[in-house]
């Protein structure tokens, strides 16, 4: 149980490092496009050096996603050898598109940065779109992986091992489109929040280029702003649909013991799976049916339905599920503030009490996705590929799993430390080499 401990522990921590900058993969080189688009436009040079300064800093992000991909994907084989066996020949096909989407990206980055003056101006800007395709294709097919782990199709499992394999029908599986939509979504709120929050930290500074951090706070916050708002309505669809196929975790996710008809949507509360009750939890009547069926007085699926081997950890997926729509919840209403600010008072961009509040929001979104990826990974418990395989049947006999743990721990603490000072170089240089603004104080 130990090293079984320890190698969940070693994904947890692999794909929670991992996510964060497929977040910024998938979103970041939309903005540096989005920037150039308004340079194109406007013929305003603040917008080329926002463009340049991000171009630099999606490629940091890449290099670094790059490294804690590759140690993905060694560590399924290497921990997880059972479940490689079995689902390699299924899912191969999203990794190996995944892979092509890869290269296409890094071939158009190289583009896109070394080809100022360089390309004609359409060309250019075309690169940057390419990137921005390519990054979220990438997050997408990877999605499609997970999601087939969520609701496993396209083969028939006959005697302990899977027959009849059928790629696609296993890639565009039921999970697919919601979760891929949802993921991508969430990746352009939480990014978009933490640029923002980085230029408003530099803002109240009072650094030598206002205009650049003013139009890359305007430009990131719309952006963010858009899709917190959107995000809601994926989360309804998400939610209806892991209501239908894994009933065990939403009942996990809303600390749901009885099964019963008008089920309330609860609000905090602490689970307590001996008693099977909820203490101090608020209940609104009738929400959790209505929001899982459409219907108020639907049915919904109790844990006292589910074996209790086959429970989820309850209380990860509830604290981790009410972390996530109450970060997404703050974030949507920021970001009509921000909307609202912007059409009738956009002065109140540059105030003080604003860039706070922005710059208080940088780690929210993606603190929203860690908790969105623990109900989405801890909720399938006990199964790494649902109701076919169990995670303990899966994991490597090796022993000694505490040691790659440690490692691992060390690799990921001291990339991030690598990609803090190499990202605070970037943000210094851009500013110290360009004039600096009338008043601006150095």
């Amino acid at each position: 149980m130990q090293d079984l401990l320890a190698a969940r522990s070693q994904m947890a921590i692999s794909l929670g490092f991992h996510i964060v900058f497929t977040c910024i993969g998938m979103t970041m080189p939309w903005l540096m496009a989005l920037a150039e688009w308004r340079y194109l436009r406007s013929g305003e040079p603040v917008y080329r050096e926002l463009a340049q300064a991000w171009s630099k800093g999606v490629a940091v992000f890449f290099a670094i996603g790059a490294v804690s991909g590759t140690v993905l994907s060694f560590e399924l084989g290497l921990l997880w050898p059972t479940f490689m066996r079995h689902a390699g020949a299924i899912i191969g096909l999203p990794f190996s598109w995944e892979g092509t989407a890869f290269f296409i990206e890094a071939i158009a980055l190289g583009l896109f940065l070394y080809g100022w003056d360089r390309l004609s101006a359409r060309v250019h800007f075309a690169s940057g779109i390419v990137v921005g395709v390519s990054g979220v294709a990438s997050g997408v097919l990877v999605i499609a992986a997970n999601g087939w782990m969520n609701c496993p199709s396209g083969f028939r499992w006959e005697a302990g091992r899977a027959v009849e394999i059928d790629p696609i029908a296993a890639m565009f599986n039921r999970a697919w489109a919601s979760e891929s939509v949802h993921m991508v979504i969430a990746a352009f709120v939480s990014t978009g929040f933490a640029v923002a929050g980085v230029h408003a930290l530099r803002l109240l500074r009072q650094p030598r280029q206002r205009a650049l951090h003013l139009a890359g706070l305007r430009m990131a916050l719309a952006l963010g702003a858009l899709a917190a708002l959107l995000q809601p309505i994926s989360g309804d669809a998400s939610a209806k649909h892991v209501a239908r196929q894994q009933p065990a975790k939403l009942a996990a996710m809303e600390a749901l013991y009885t099964t019963q008809r008008a089920a309330p949507l609860l609000i905090g509360g602490l689970p307590d799976d001996a008693t099977h009750t909820v203490h101090a939890g608020i209940e609104i009547p009738y929400a959790l049916s209505f929001l899982a069926y459409g219907d108020p007085h639907a049915e919904v699926t109790g844990l006292d339905r589910i074996p209790r081997d086959l429970w989820p950890p309850t209380r990860v997926c509830h604290f981790a599920f009410q972390i996530m729509v109450g970060i997404g919840s703050l974030l949507a209403l920021f970001g009509c503030v921000f909307i609202a600010i912007r059409w009738r008072r956009p002065s109140w961009l540059a105030s003080r009490w604003f860039l706070r509040c922005a710059a208080l929001a940088t780690p929210l979104g993606f603190i929203a996705v860690e908790a969105g990826w623990t109900v989405t990974e801890v909720g399938r418990q006990p199964w790494i590929i649902y109701g076919v395989l169990r995670t303990r049947d899966a994991v490597t006999p090796m022993p000694g799993l505490m040691w790659p743990l440690s490692v691992m721990l060390l690799v990921y603490a001291l990339l991030s430390g690598v990609a803090y000072l190499v990202m605070l170089r970037l943000i210094q240089y851009t500013e110290a080499r360009l004039p600096a603004e009338p008043g601006a104080h150095g």
